[in-house]
């Protein structure tokens, strides 16, 4: 069969990687064209756009780059009538999604949708579009299946593919790491300031504040691939820090603490069971149109809290996001025993409820028996 699949960041990539390889196994005779990354492509995808020309983020940044967008949507339509898909696979990535799905419904093409927007935190009106447009809808958090319900619309909770990804790490021992990394063999304290380059400026220089306070241990930055060594450095400058590039895995499984920018990285930090502070800041004016349409339709603003329903990890957000409430949390995180013993045991409820391993294998088999359902 013919795959049509759009994935616009990099942990779409990642997922969307896993799930074509999870297809290939149950389908002798695929082929993919996607919208996506490198992972995807040593899967044996087609790339027709890198998600690296795709990612922009917040209000502001979303206006600055109208123009591109809208170009990228009208050159996808044609691509697909061009292609000729058996179904199109969204992954994520709403704003660009939605209107692909809108009009491949509109041309016909069935439409499966592969780790839900999060229209629980945004817009829940935008769940009738989902009923319209979506086929199938393959969810990844287990209090979705209950939202959607709500809606009297069915979908498919097939766990979260993140356990998939960390399953497949090779891990070197302690002393490996630290040597391939020219590390020394303080404890390590990972800093995650994310990966687009407007997150990195802000979050990244109030993350080293804190480095002073903590002479006994080493701080390593989680680097990324489209963000150069000299960017890095110069909101670096002389202080003494690493960075590792493209191993946030090898990072944590290190790691005895973590200050994480609010994202998929804080959910990855749980299941590493690594204790971290959540950090968030943007633009003024992002964040407030942000906290208008939200409003107190969600109480927290990380995955962790937010699939445990309750402050697991603390969240230091806008003008809490200071070098103060840093060292406070950070200092709970290492010292307080009982507390990180508490924040243990809530990462391992949090396993429970995710489900495990096998996400991948399960979406892929649902959608495969779909497509057959329909071709019967």
């Amino acid at each position: 069969m013919r795959y049509y699949i759009i994935a616009g960041e990099a942990s779409g990539d990642l997922h969307a990687s896993n799930l074509i390889k999870e297809i290939n196994l149950l389908d002798k005779k695929t082929q993919f064209r996607c919208w996506g990354g490198d992972l995807m492509q040593n899967q044996g995808a087609e790339i027709v756009k890198h998600y690296k020309n795709l990612a922009f983020m917040g209000f502001i940044e979303v206006l600055m780059n109208v123009r591109t967008i809208f170009k990228n949507i009208k050159f996808c339509k044609k691509d697909i009538v061009e292609y000729k898909p058996d179904v199109v696979i969204l992954v994520d990535y709403p704003g660009f999604n939605f209107k692909i799905a809108k009009f491949c419904k509109q041309t016909g093409l069935k439409v499966f949708y592969y780790i839900s927007p999060q229209l629980w935190a945004w817009k829940q009106s935008r769940v009738k579009k989902i009923k319209k447009f979506v086929d199938n809808m393959f969810v990844i958090l287990p209090f979705e299946e209950k939202f959607y319900k709500s809606y009297n619309y069915k979908v498919d909770f097939v766990g979260h593919p993140l356990f998939d990804a960390i399953a497949q790490v090779k891990f070197k021992k302690f002393e490996i790491f630290v040597k391939e990394n020219n590390l020394n063999d303080k404890p390590v304290i990972a800093l995650v300031p994310g990966s687009r380059r407007q997150e990195i400026i802000r979050m990244l220089s109030k993350m080293l504040s804190i480095i002073p306070y903590y002479k006994d241990y080493q701080f390593v930055i989680a680097g990324v691939s489209s963000v150069s060594v000299e960017f890095y450095k110069h909101i670096i400058k002389d202080l003494d820090v690493e960075i590792i590039y493209n191993n946030t895995y090898e990072l944590f499984m290190h790691s005895k603490a973590a200050l994480v920018t609010s994202g998929t990285a804080t959910l990855e930090a749980a299941l590493f069971e690594v204790p971290e502070v959540v950090c968030y800041k943007s633009l003024l004016v992002s964040y407030l149109l942000a906290k208008f349409f939200v409003g107190s339709k969600i109480k927290f603003i990380s995955l962790v809290n937010l699939i445990m329903d309750k402050q697991v990890v603390a969240e230091l957000i806008q003008k809490d996001f200071n070098t103060k409430n840093l060292k406070k949390e950070l200092d709970k995180i290492i010292y307080d025993k009982e507390h990180k013993k508490i924040l243990l045991n809530d990462y391992k409820k949090l396993k429970k409820k995710l489900g495990g391993k096998g996400a991948s294998a399960k979406a892929a088999k649902l959608m495969i028996e779909y497509l057959r359902k329909e071709n019967v």
